[in-house]
């Protein structure tokens, strides 16, 4: 039988960034996922305020100072992570192992205030279904933090060790920093309902 080549692929990259990348995908695809979770919180949210002609149940409307303090280092936060993002497209070693470090500050720093912000809501978990999904809200996305922390500091360990030089961990670091940006974009709902909501 004979053969024919129809492509030669042999120069292609043995990888790929951005949506060249399975994992930026993969990525993606959890997003999607989690985000689904971020939004049916919201929904309960809104629709137990609908239920009540008074909200919250039992409270005081939240202090804003901690979630207020979290926000805006979120926010800030954006501009070493879009300058990391494209760092690790230029594939810029010493450049993305200084924004590893920066933004590994960044993860951590919003721990702080998101500790204060469950007292700062004035009711516990139990206490009744507004409790309830403030503490689940709060818990969720705290939950999505310390994952972006952990995964960063680990990033970090790899670009400052021989693995560093493997191009496939700049898409790491590109796919890490996409995901940094979804974290600041599901707070930023859920800072308005947890905080402005019950002072409309």
């Amino acid at each position: 039988m004979r053969e024919s080549v129809v492509y030669d692929l042999t120069n292609l990259p043995p990888h790929g960034l951005g949506t060249a990348s399975l994992t930026w995908w993969g990525t993606l695809a959890f997003m999607l996922i989690e985000g689904t979770g971020f939004a049916l919180s919201i929904v309960v949210y809104l629709y137990l305020m609908s239920l009540t002609p008074q909200w919250p149940l039992n409270a005081p409307p939240p202090d804003l100072l901690a979630g207020t303090v979290l926000t805006v280092l979120l926010v800030a936060s954006l501009l070493p992570n879009i300058l990391i993002a494209r760092w690790a497209r230029e594939q810029d070693l010493p450049k993305v192992r200084i924004g590893l470090i920066v933004m590994s500050l960044f993860g951590a720093a919003p721990l702080t205030p998101r500790f204060f912000e469950f007292s700062a809501m004035h009711i516990k978990w139990d206490q009744n279904a507004y409790g309830s999904i403030v503490w689940v809200m709060l818990g969720l996305h705290t939950t999505h933090i310390l994952t972006d922390l952990i995964e960063t500091l680990v990033l970090t360990c790899l670009m400052f060790s021989r693995h560093g030089d493997n191009p496939r961990r700049f898409g790491d670091v590109s796919d890490n920093a996409m995901y940094w940006n979804f974290v600041v974009a599901t707070w930023l709902p859920m800072y308005v309902c947890l905080y402005w909501a019950p002072r409309l």
